[in-house]
């Protein structure tokens, strides 16, 4: 799975080396950013440094784009126009596009430290977190340090067994097979035979049924490991996976407050050159500049133009596509050519934080085959009074599952993730408060969550989408290899910016 999705280039690591130098006299050249996501506010921030006369169009009357967070007292108009008011208390927010930062993307990471966002630790993978299937034990969901521990001690055992009986003597060395023996016991936690069976050390790892206490309290009673063929059944081991890839390894970062800080932070450092609410209808150029129409949103009586030498082009290309572009046919072709993922968030606001109350869980992911696919819990705020938000679901991908969840209502939404997260929480119908959901294909702004591209149409429209076009270049985590993730989005940025500076300094 890993190997497909680096091929696809969902999965790599940043190449972020640090700070662009864009030296050079640009002799008062003017460029225009469309998009004040992070990959735009990225291009002007650097653009502006390097003394050229920026200004930024955005189609939000705030910036960070997809970097986003709803508060209490927020709303938020889909497609279609209907609007979901955010009933959260004060405090209290739900992430809808990016909800965390990897150790290594250094790209974005650069940004929140020259900007002073203040970052904390999000917890990726809390082994007392759950992994649930409706097919797998009568539906109960199991603790992902029993499934982490039964794994890998059942494996353990089947590999120890093999080399006792010569059968890897041809993939081992005698000296070898004395080492493997003795970290198979080790990590899979045997026995002297080599077996994975209930024992005082097996309990330390996965968990007691009676846990060890004080005084006169019972004596610890060690748990029963699950069978292995029912583990295998169950599929949990796919689920056990996700803190190997990179990107789910710590160190993991949210910033404080919520991931739309960001956004925030970079619109207060870019504040005097973002205008908002516009809405873009046409994109000309020439040999002399490039010229864009646009309206005021909620105002189409008047047409405005805005003018520039150059132009950074970050509107996303399921957009894009729709407004009429001079350019070339090998961009427009890329263009044209690329659809979008889809994707479905749900924040659920309950009245007291009862995974740690009652079941012990600060952060982390409980993952489930049910359509919500994984809930993730807050990591802040722990122990607070009034309650938390949880991320209720989250599908990523063109799958049915998203489509369907895309389909309802937003009310219908957040009752299908009640009902659904009710199976693994039965605290949910009795502390529910407010919810929302956001479907990414009915957003106004993007029409999809991120760029999928194939390997074929990589190979065949991806260099083409990156290239300059005359006096347009664009940027954006579609014009990367980490699609999906604002790292992308800053590195194409950076990229594209260095490509229209040479060429800039190179004609003046």
């Amino acid at each position: 799975m890993y190997n497909a999705m680096l091929a696809l280039g969902y999965a790599a690591e940043s190449d972020f080396s640090g700070p662009i130098r864009l030296s050079g006299d640009v002799k008062g050249a003017s460029v225009l950013v469309l998009g004040a996501g992070l990959a735009g506010m990225t291009a002007a921030y650097e653009l502006q440094k390097a003394g050229y006369k920026v200004q930024i169009l955005e189609y939000n009357e705030r910036p960070g784009g997809r970097n986003w967070s709803l508060y209490g007292g927020d709303s938020y108009t889909e497609i279609g126009g209907v609007t979901q008011k955010v009933e959260f208390a004060k405090g209290l927010y739900f992430n809808p596009g990016p909800w965390r930062i990897p150790h290594v993307h250094r790209g974005i990471l650069h940004y929140c430290k020259v900007l002073n966002v203040p970052l904390e630790s999000f917890c990726q993978i809390n082994y007392n977190a759950y992994v649930h299937s409706e097919r797998a034990f009568g539906g109960k969901p199991r603790r992902f340090r029993e499934v982490n521990a039964d794994f890998n001690g059942h494996v353990a055992e089947l590999l120890a067994k093999a080399a006792s009986q010569e059968k890897l003597k041809d993939a081992v060395s005698p000296d070898e097979k004395a080492v493997l023996l003795d970290a198979l016991r080790n990590w899979g936690v045997l026995d002297r035979n080599f077996q994975y069976r209930k024992s005082d050390d097996v309990s330390a790892v996965r968990g007691y049924d009676v846990s060890p206490n004080g005084g006169l309290r019972p004596l610890p009673v060690n748990s029963e490991p699950m069978p292995f063929k029912q583990l295998l059944d169950s599929r949990f081991w796919a689920s056990i996976r996700q803190g190997q890839i990179i990107e789910h390894q710590s160190q993991v970062f949210q910033p404080v407050g919520g991931m739309g800080m960001i956004g925030k932070a970079f619109g207060n450092a870019l504040s005097k050159i973002i205008k908002y609410n516009c809405q873009v209808t046409k994109i000309a150029q020439d040999g002399s500049g490039v010229s864009v129409s646009y309206m005021q949103r909620g105002d189409t009586s008047q047409q405005y133009t805005a003018k520039a030498d150059w132009c950074v082009c970050t509107i996303p290309a399921s957009v894009l596509s729709q407004i009429p572009l001079t350019t070339g046919a090998p961009l427009r072709n890329a263009i044209n050519s690329l659809s979008y993922e889809a994707a479905f968030k749900v924040g659920l606001e309950f009245k007291r934080r009862f995974w740690e109350e009652d079941e012990a869980i600060y952060g982390g992911i409980t993952y489930t085959d049910l359509p919500i696919s994984n809930i993730s819990y807050p990591s802040t705020g722990y122990h607070s009074a009034g309650g938390g938000v949880l991320l209720g679901g989250y599908i990523f991908g063109n799958q049915p599952r998203a489509f369907e969840f895309s389909a309802l209502s937003a009310r219908d939404q957040v009752k299908a993730a009640l009902a659904q997260g009710q199976k693994i929480h039965p605290q949910y119908s009795r502390e529910f408060k407010s919810g929302v959901g956001v479907s990414w294909h009915r957003v106004p702004w993007t029409l999809g969550c991120s760029g999928s591209w194939t390997e074929d149409n990589r190979k065949k429209n991806y260099d083409n989408m990156c290239a300059i076009d005359g006096r347009l270049v664009l940027a954006g985590e579609h014009c990367s290899r980490l699609p999906a993730w604002q790292e992308g989005a800053v590195l194409s940025a950076l990229d594209a910016i260095t490509r229209l500076h040479k060429r800039v300094v190179g004609r003046t």
